[in-house]
């Protein structure tokens, strides 16, 4: 269980990291505000992919916690990742107001009432058919990235930072399921492996389409919303994800606080200055 919280912990910094990483690369090529078609110019942005490379490690990490641990723990510790992008936007010279500080506190409390009241242990298998329907969510996600590029508006980040956040629940999902029993060749034909690839690539896509129209912060609050309020569910109810018997009380209470801290930290981190334009209100 120990490994388990490092591993989790290890993710979360990771993710946060790599989204200010990547949302300098997006202003840096000049691409934040246009179309989706200035996305290319990304390709001669270093520090974007070294943001690309640092959420990998994260998802690595993710995956080998979630093989350990329930659902709604390791994705409440991956939304908190927006304290971990607002506290690198304050090193950068962002300011973040006290009360920002004070929900990254609130936050890491609900961590530790979540971390106590975690029961760990396999998931459940899902049925077969269930398991392919989890692949074909990418095209969902897809979907509404493709039809949001267009619009040039503050709301069109949050649908986008909405889409990211399915897309990435759905990969939680597929790594809590995933059956490491599978060796060799049967690997590919595994439909989490897919599943995670494919819904990890169209959530990246949604993400890199969100921060041309929003902040990282802001967005990251909305995907991390998303993600964690949507697996919880999921693990809870399908999964056979287990909570301590007689610490009920603990995992509500920490979900509300844990997720609290994190869109009250995005909401003051938005108001800051920011020279790098790391955070950027959306409103």
């Amino acid at each position: 269980m120990i490994v388990g919280y490092v591993f989790a912990l290890v993710a979360a910094l990771a993710s946060g990291g790599g989204s200010v990483l990547e949302s300098i690369g997006v202003r840096r090529a000049g691409a934040y505000g246009g179309s989706a078609l200035e996305l290319v110019r990304l390709r001669r942005q270093w520090i974007y992919f070294l943001g690309i490379g640092v959420d990998l490690v994260g998802f690595a990490c993710a995956a080998a916690a979630l093989q350990r641990l329930p659902l709604f723990l390791v994705q409440s510790v991956l939304a908190f990742s927006v304290g971990v992008t607002a506290a690198i936007s304050a090193f950068l010279g962002s300011r973040l107001a006290a009360s920002g500080w004070a929900a990254l506190g609130v936050g890491a409390v609900g961590l530790v009432l979540l971390g106590l009241s975690a029961q760990p242990g396999p998931a459940k298998v899902l049925p077969a058919a269930w398991r392919w329907v989890l692949p074909a969510m990418a095209l969902f996600v897809g979907a509404i990235a493709w039809y949001f590029r267009r619009f040039d508006r503050p709301w069109a980040a949050q649908v986008l930072g909405f889409a990211t956040g399915v897309g990435f629940s759905v990969v939680g999902v597929s790594a809590r399921t995933l059956n490491l029993s599978t060796s060799g060749w049967g690997i590919l034909v595994e439909p989490a492996v897919w599943a995670m690839i494919l819904n990890g690539l169209a959530a990246a896509v949604a993400f890199a389409l969100a921060l041309q129209k929003g902040g990282a912060t802001a967005v990251n609050a909305i995907m991390f919303t998303t993600n964690t309020a949507l697996s919880s569910v999921i693990g809870l109810v399908f999964l056979d994800d287990r909570v301590r018997d007689g610490f009920i009380t603990f995992t509500i209470t920490g979900l509300i606080l844990a997720m609290s801290g994190a869109i009250v930290t995005a909401h003051y981190a938005t108001q800051a200055k920011e020279p790098l334009g790391v955070a950027r209100t959306v409103s």
